[in-house]
């Protein structure tokens, strides 16, 4: 895994493998000469556990004592990778901490190495330099192994197809020397002669091997030791010592991608990058940051166990803290503070760059957390496309074939899915601007969002979303508000108003094409191509009704009218189309008799709040289409009593319907097989009853627990058997972001969202 950790005991000269396989040469090396001759042996340490939450997996393992009068040993290994929706300064900060805490009466060594995976996925040569920085005065340095490959090859990646590393940049690996103790030690060389001695001898020798090589010839590792030295070995529980060191790792790259922005093609650097001269003086900030991030973190951490627990249970909110670092792992923060940009990777299903409809199911992750940060992402899509970078009418399906190549699609040969992304960027759009606005006394998208000063802001600039920081509460670096008052109001004004033509453009294609789609992919490409898929026609009627929400905002009056006057009777009608001849059920496809769908495009009535009545309906005359063909727009009709957009009673036969095909691991995508995918699992049932919801979410974390599945969380898996991938293997992906439906819907119309769908648990 590129990472090992080892600890001996002095009392009983035993060496213990903590993490990784640090000791397979040990082994070789014990199974040639025996213990005596190699002057040590291994044991295993008692596994203690994992807990985890949105920012920290914390390893406990337990040591016994061989003497009946010495404790033993407690040792957590902490891994934090912090998400702090307070502070996006720190949040662009692409580092992690390591802290090791030890417990107990046994005097121990720490042996803690990385190798040169992590800088390439192939047997390139690499590089390595020990560097030092002053931490307090000339007492305290930060030491730093700095790896990298010889050759670095620019924006290219180890392999296609969305599972491959980065074969440029450096890697950092830190700890703290205090010239008082000196204890920390350090020493590159070769794996197995390191751990070798530092098996017989407990220690490094602040030594470094200057023959650089590929990463498997003879393995160079970068390691370092420490001492933990508890004195007498304490009878007491109550009186035994603890110890702490950490370890900081960071992966640094300048620039982080090529991005076919509005000014041409321009290597994109990291956000970080502004605010630090460089790598050292981040490095330094970072270690000493802890204290704060930590915090911060686990700020987050808490409240999201909160809010979790109180939309679904203890099973939920496992889920959504194993999900988070997922989803911000596929992240790269760019730009500059005054426009700032968030860069996604599609892993695993493929290598695209930005792909909406990637984005898409990832975005309640965004609203919850921090909704500037699903601006940075869209704000790349947007600034492209209007700078006329890509042919067609309606919206792109990513910014380029191969992360982290943004270099887009000239000749309009992306994906085709344009009901799809047309649909999908309308309805984020509609929450985004929705996110900003918001009285005092009203409950705002993301918690954090309310959090910090105002903001400034400037009406004539050009950059709508700068990031502006203040201090609070002895912390620097916190964001400023987001949104709220008549400000926010004025930004999402400012927002909608500058991509105008874009926003009517994509609903002009919506209007012709997405009542009755011809064939073509959507989301869930893995599925084939399909015409008049009833789910897809969903989102692209719900997304002409986003675009008169957007056209409200700015005051466009008419525009308003007659986006919602076309979405009211196109949703009449798809209801004609799309529901089961029984009325029962909705169907895959309008004309697929028997088949059915799991309507998770449902979920964006309700974020967006049409599912709730208005005081009053704008419902002013259809007017004539363009006039470009396709499909013309149709009679309206008549309002519905409920005055909401989406009829209730078709979320009632939905909800009831999942319950009924409810599979033992979840609730199947659709009838043509037992496979789902998790995060619409989540956006389907976050508009279903309670009963339905809990049932399909302990469904699903039955699937966690007993999954054979054996890579980071897939959102691809068959209900039924072992839980296993259906064929595709995807993983690691950020679409587990679709997991945080239930919060951001509780969190949504000033936080009545849920209200809104009392009616599914009344009788």
């Amino acid at each position: 895994m590129g990472l090992g950790v080892l600890v001996k005991v002095a009392e009983s000269g035993l060496v213990y493998p903590l993490l990784g396989r640090p000791h397979d040469p040990l082994l070789g090396e014990l199974e040639d000469k025996g213990a005596e001759e190699a002057g040590y042996d291994i044991s295993y340490p008692i596994y203690l556990g994992a807990q985890y939450d949105a920012s920290t997996t914390n390893f406990t393992y337990m040591i016994p004592s061989r003497n009946e009068d010495t404790e033993y040993l407690e040792i957590v290994l902490s891994f934090l990778s912090p998400i702090t929706p307070t502070s996006t300064f720190r949040q662009a900060i692409p580092a992690s901490y390591l802290t090791v805490h030890m417990k107990g009466g046994l005097d121990a060594d720490l042996y803690v190495d990385i190798n040169g995976r992590w800088v390439t996925g192939h047997e390139n040569v690499i590089t390595w330099d020990l560097s030092y920085a002053s931490l307090d005065g000339d007492e305290k340095l930060l030491k730093t192994w700095n790896v990298r490959r010889e050759t670095e090859q620019l924006f290219t990646e180890s392999a296609p197809g969305g599972n491959a590393q980065a074969e440029w940049g450096t890697l950092h690996f830190s700890a703290m020397e205090d010239s008082m103790t000196s204890d920390m030690r350090h020493e590159a060389g070769e794996s197995s002669y390191l751990r070798s001695r530092f098996a017989r001898n407990a220690t490094l020798q602040n030594a470094i091997d200057s023959e650089f090589r590929a990463v498997q010839d003879r393995e160079p590792v970068f390691a370092f030791s420490k001492t933990f030295d508890f004195g007498q070995g304490y009878a007491n529980l109550k009186h035994r010592s603890s110890h702490s060191v950490q370890f900081t790792i960071a992966h640094t790259q300048d620039p982080v991608v090529q991005f076919a922005s509005a000014r041409g093609l321009t290597f994109m650097r990291p956000l970080w990058k502004s605010y630090f001269e460089n790598v050292p003086e981040l490095l330094v900030f970072h270690f000493l940051d802890f204290a704060n991030v930590n915090a911060l973190a686990s700020n987050y951490s808490s409240q999201l166990a909160i809010d979790a627990y109180e939309s679904g249970a203890d099973d939920y909110v496992d889920i959504v803290a194993l999900s988070a670092r997922q989803v911000m792992g596929s992240t790269s923060f760019s730009g500059t503070p005054e426009n700032p940009i968030l860069f996604m990777k599609e892993i695993s299903s493929n290598g695209n760059f930005q792909t909406i409809d990637v984005i898409f199911p990832a975005f309640p992750f965004f609203l919850y957390t921090n909704p500037r940060w699903l601006a940075y992402l869209l704000e790349p899509l947007i600034e492209h496309i209007l700078s006329g970078q890509y042919p067609n009418d309606y919206a792109m399906h990513d910014l380029g074939y191969s992360f982290p190549n943004a270099t887009g699609h000239p000749d309009g040969n992306d994906e085709y899915m344009p009901v799809e992304e047309c649909g999908n960027i309308l309805i984020m759009g509609l929450a985004l601007a929705n996110s900003l606005v918001y009285m005092p006394n009203e409950t705002a998208m993301s918690i954090w969002s309310t959090l910090g000063n105002d903001a400034p802001f400037d009406a004539k600039s050009n950059n709508v979303f700068p990031l502006s920081m203040s201090s609070q509460g002895g912390i620097d670096y916190l964001d400023n508000r987001w949104g709220g008052h008549t400000q926010g109001l004025a930004q999402a004004q400012k927002w909608i108003e500058r991509s105008y033509r874009l926003w009517k453009q994509w609903t002009g294609y919506l209007i012709e094409f997405s009542l009755v789609p011809e064939n073509q992919l959507s989301t869930d490409d893995f599925a084939g191509w399909l015409a008049k898929q009833t789910n897809l026609a969903l989102k692209g009627i719900i997304g002409i009704n986003a675009m008169a929400g957007l056209a409200d905002i700015i005051g466009a009056d008419a525009d308003a009218a007659f986006y919602k006057n076309i979405s009211t009777t196109y949703i009449a009608k798809w209801e004609e189309y799309g529901m089961s001849r029984n009325g029962e059920y909705a169907t895959l496809s309008y004309d697929w008799h028997g088949s059915w769908t799991t309507l998770y495009n449902l979920f964006a009535d309700s974020l967006l709040c049409f599912h709730m009545p208005s005081e009053k309906r704008k419902t002013d005359t259809l007017v004539s289409s363009s006039g470009k063909g396709g499909q013309a727009p149709l009679k309206p009709s008549p309002p519905t009593k409920s005055n909401v957009f989406v009829p209730h009673h078709i979320y009632k036969k939905q909800s009831d319907w999942y319950h009924n095909v409810r599979q033992r691991y979840g609730l199947p995508l659709d009838s043509r097989n037992l496979q789902t995918k998790s995060d619409w699992e989540f956006f389907a049932v976050a508009v279903a009853s309670s009963s339905v919801r809990s049932e399909i979410l302990q469904s699903v974390a039955l699937w966690v627990n007993e999954t054979v599945t054996d890579r980071p969380l897939t959102d691809l898996y068959q209900t039924e058997g072992d839980g296993d991938y259906p064929g595709a293997r995807f993983f690691a992906r950020p679409v587990v972001g679709g997991h945080f439906a239930f919060l951001a819907l509780g969190r949504a119309c000033g936080g009545k969202a849920m209200d809104g769908l009392s009616f599914l648990d009344e009788e």
